[in-house]
């Protein structure tokens, strides 16, 4: 008889970054960590299991009912076990020991770093199924010419406004959120949060409205890691107008992962910049919202914001013990909608898949909202060398915000990644 066995083998809750393992940043799972009785345990497949399915708990959860199907289906035993930290180091450690799944859910930008460790070996979709995912997902899940993931959700930043503070509710330049929130005068202008640290994800659509960029391009549009924008001219303006934005009080540094979607439902704020993890807390608390695009600055030429797209995906283990079914399962399955749709039902996140799209958007208006606001903007860099850039444009934001000079600091963040990258 098949079954599907649910192994909690957490250690502790995902902490919620644009950087960590956690596909919304702000969020984490605690019940997991007090089922899981050791962390070694993280690191081991279940061996009573055919086929083995790694994800944090959101997307085991979501993707559980659908493999215990499928797996029925092919007369196989499918175990999902919940990795709820450190998701990539414990995949990469575990493959490389034999000791790890076959198949891993996981976020886009992971594919540079698991190409390079050999984690994660291409998967093949069908022309029929790529003209059903949009362009921005299949983008994300190509690397070097290969696609090694197949997507089933993406998500972005957009602008919540809060409609009983404010009429202005797709502002067309940053100026005018800004003049209208003054107006709205509830203590805090912009939700969107820096910290003490810095937060580099949720700075974005600002530092690309700015003039700014992380990466150059090459001529088959994959990101040139030799073409580091921080430091240059165009991140310098950035920071000129991240320095005004923190003077004026727009950014600040008391405004956090923890309590920047709180602003928003309290009233405290009439502009909220979040993704798709806010809508609960945003329904819960009652408020009257509209979701509109994030905007860029009036008097910067061809200003536009652009938010990083992170796209969820499925990935098939370089060494896992079941490569065909693994196979079977993420290049047939995984890219139907059908399947996808079950998943949705479990862990609600903006579909990759047109036509889910389209049979969600009556119910389920807001999803597709982001999927199509980040089908407007550019994958988050998926490139090993990303991992050099986060951490030092982060604080230099931050610093500046807090009204460090932004041209010198900038530049000093531009030295610090370049040296790294030499390194």
């Amino acid at each position: 008889m098949t079954a599907v066995a649910t192994t909690l083998a957490a250690v502790a809750a995902c902490s919620g970054s644009s950087t960590s393992d956690s596909d919304t940043p702000g969020s984490g799972s605690g019940d997991a960590a007090e089922e899981g009785s050791a962390a070694t345990q993280a690191t081991v497949r279940d061996d009573s299991a055919d086929l083995v399915i790694w994800a944090d708990e959101p997307k085991a959860r979501s993707v559980e009912d659908a493999a215990r199907a499928w797996g029925e289906e092919q007369g196989i035993t499918v175990a999902v076990q919940v990795i709820a930290d450190d998701q990539q180091d414990t995949f990469i450690t575990a493959n490389q020991a034999g000791n790890g799944p076959d198949i891993m859910l996981g976020a886009h930008d992971w594919i540079g770093n698991l190409v390079q460790n050999g984690t994660i070996t291409p998967v093949t979709i069908s022309e029929e199924d790529r003209s059903n995912i949009s362009e921005v997902a299949l983008s994300a899940v190509t690397y070097d010419g290969q696609t090694y993931g197949v997507p089933y959700a993406v998500e972005t930043l957009g602008l919540f406004v809060n409609k009983s503070l404010t009429n202005v509710v797709a502002p067309e330049s940053v100026e005018e959120l800004v003049e209208a929130g003054r107006e709205a005068d509830t203590g805090t202008i912009l939700s969107l949060p820096v910290g003490e640290e810095g937060n580099a994800y949720h700075l974005q659509p600002i530092y690309t409205a700015g003039g700014g960029y992380l990466f150059g391009r090459n001529e088959d549009g994959s990101y040139n890691p030799d073409d580091l924008g921080v430091g240059k001219e165009g991140s310098l303006q950035a920071a000129e107008r991240i320095s005004e934005l923190g003077s004026d009080g727009v950014l600040k540094k008391s405004v956090t992962d923890d309590n920047y979607i709180s602003l928003f439902t309290e009233g405290k704020a009439p502009y909220l910049v979040s993704g798709p993890w806010a809508l609960a807390d945003i329904k819960a608390a009652g408020i009257d919202y509209q979701l509109s695009e994030i905007p860029g600055f009036k008097d910067v030429p061809d200003s536009q914001a652009l938010p990083f797209a992170g796209v969820n995906c499925f990935y098939v283990a370089s060494r896992g013990r079941n490569r065909a079914f693994a196979e079977s399962l993420v290049t047939h399955v995984a890219t139907s909608s059908s399947f996808a749709e079950k998943m949705f039902a479990l862990n609600e996140l903006p579909p990759a898949q047109k036509d889910l799209a389209d049979r969600l958007s009556a119910d389920n208006p807001d999803m597709v909202s982001f999927s199509d606001l980040a089908a407007q903007t550019d994958p988050m860099p998926s490139i090993p060398e990303m991992s050099a850039v986060w951490m030092p444009l982060a604080a230099a934001q931050a610093n500046i915000v807090a009204g460090a000079d932004p041209v010198s600091t900038m530049t000093s963040a531009g030295e610090q990644i370049t040296s790294s990258l030499a390194g």
